[in-house]
């Protein structure tokens, strides 16, 4: 029997059932963490062991006699295993869960409202992060003593993670309540810093501090930068503590860390997607299709009134790192993915996109010359004042009416750079 018949099998029939049902869950989530602890002791298959691991192997009993509330999200993982179902098959005493978008186990897709709710395996309750309040409430931190906060991030600004973090660092402040962070590699690496800084007038909650779009940072790393650059405006500092990873370096983009791939919101299936993403992303800022609505959303871009020429692909294709082909795609409502994506059941023209080399291909700066090069390929393409608050700026405009090559602009990150060294936790 799987853990998810297993599952499905404690949410139906008697208390006593259930319960019964439930202790032999976490028996055998026991025995998957343990097979996953196990995998550890062979270095060659696994270079990076996260916050959530050390957690698990050196502080479980920092927990002992502590309400502890959860904020995460699918990717909060040991192995195959969620970390909720981890902690409650140790005993630790969780009594609450927190939802940022997308959902505590990444029911929703991007955008859709997270309503509170109950979470069918440990009938604990969820209070949303991503509806009617974004921050939480005094009313849903009276039944915690303590914080666990655990999502992978992609090291973009607009990724709304690190905005959570943010909010659920000063609230958690306001009640006195410690926040550990169980830190995750930046899958961009932690060299790649891109795109301008956040100017003050553009701050949203895709956007809520003055970073650039590419922050090359962890998010432990982060909320250590929102704390000590005093972003957060709380009256009281917040109580942080990151539990570092072991393994993980500067230099490391995703596929060396030797950590399997979990979706960190529906529209980014691998890696490759999330590091297209820190560019395409841009592309929601205009009436072009960011590619939601099909399989590849932000490595399929273009729109209906698109008309590739052979001169442009070429241009296209001379960007170091990328390859590209000419496509078509009709853009389609998928539930939990993408509701009612721009140009629905709409043939659009555009481009096709593969990464085929890491170290070469610069996301932020590709991303915004294949916005230009389609916006000039469309009639009746516009920007949106969405796209000022990805960018965080309306210097975007300058080169989007210039003939600029990436290489000869600059975003100024000299003083953030210096700033972010205070911050860095790994070398």
């Amino acid at each position: 029997m799987t853990r998810n018949q297993l599952r499905t099998l404690s949410n139906t029939g008697s208390k006593p059932f259930r319960g019964m049902i439930r202790i032999l869950t976490y028996m055998v989530i026991l025995f998957l963490l343990v097979s996953a602890c196990d995998s550890h002791q062979v270095p060659e298959k696994v270079s990076v062991r996260t916050g959530a691991e050390m957690l698990i192997e050196n502080h479980l009993a920092d927990l002992a006699g502590k309400r502890v509330g959860l904020v995460m999200n699918p990717t909060a993982r040991i192995g195959e295993v969620h970390v909720l179902d981890t902690l409650m098959a140790l005993n630790v005493n969780v009594t609450a869960l927190f939802a940022p978008e997308h959902g505590f186990r990444g029911e929703a897709g991007a955008g859709e409202i997270i309503e509170d709710g109950v979470d069918q395996a440990t009938e604990l309750p969820v209070f949303s992060l991503y509806g009617e309040t974004r921050s939480p409430t005094p009313e849903m931190l009276q039944q915690t003593d303590l914080l666990l906060f655990d999502m992978q991030d992609v090291g973009a600004r607009f990724y709304t993670y690190n905005s959570t973090l943010g909010l659920v660092l000063k609230e958690a402040a306001k009640m006195d309540i410690p926040v550990w962070v169980l830190d995750r590699p930046n899958p961009a690496g932690g060299d790649y810093v891109s795109g301008w800084i956040m100017e003050e007038e553009f701050e949203s909650f895709v956007g809520m501090y003055p970073i650039p779009i590419a922050h090359g940072m962890t998010l432990g790393e982060l909320a250590r930068m929102m704390i000590g650059e005093k972003w957060l405006d709380a009256d009281q500092s917040p109580q942080l503590r990151v539990i570092e990873m072991t393994g993980w370096n500067r230099t490391m983009k995703w596929p060396e860390t030797g950590l399997e791939w979990i979706a960190p919101s529906p529209n980014l299936p691998t890696f490759e997607h999330a590091y297209a993403y820190l560019g395409t992303c841009l592309i929601e800022g205009t009436t072009l299709s960011e590619g939601r609505g099909t399989d590849d959303p932000f490595l399929t871009i273009g729109a209906p009134e698109t008309n590739i020429s052979d001169e442009n692909l070429k241009k296209v294709n001379r960007m170091p790192g990328l390859r590209a082909t000419s496509t078509s795609f009709t853009p389609l409502s998928i539930p939990g993915k993408a509701m009612n994506p721009k140009h629905e059941g709409e043939l659009c023209k555009g481009y096709k996109l593969e990464i085929t080399d890491l170290n070469t291909y610069d996301p932020v700066k590709s991303g915004l010359q294949l916005i230009r090069n389609l916006m000039n390929q469309t009639d009746g393409s516009e920007i949106k004042p969405y796209l000022y608050k990805l960018t965080g700026t309306n210097k975007i405009d300058d080169f989007l009416n210039s003939d600029m090559d990436k290489t000869s602009f600059e975003f100024g990150l000299e003083e953030f750079i210096a700033k972010r060294q205070n911050y860095l936790i790994y070398n």
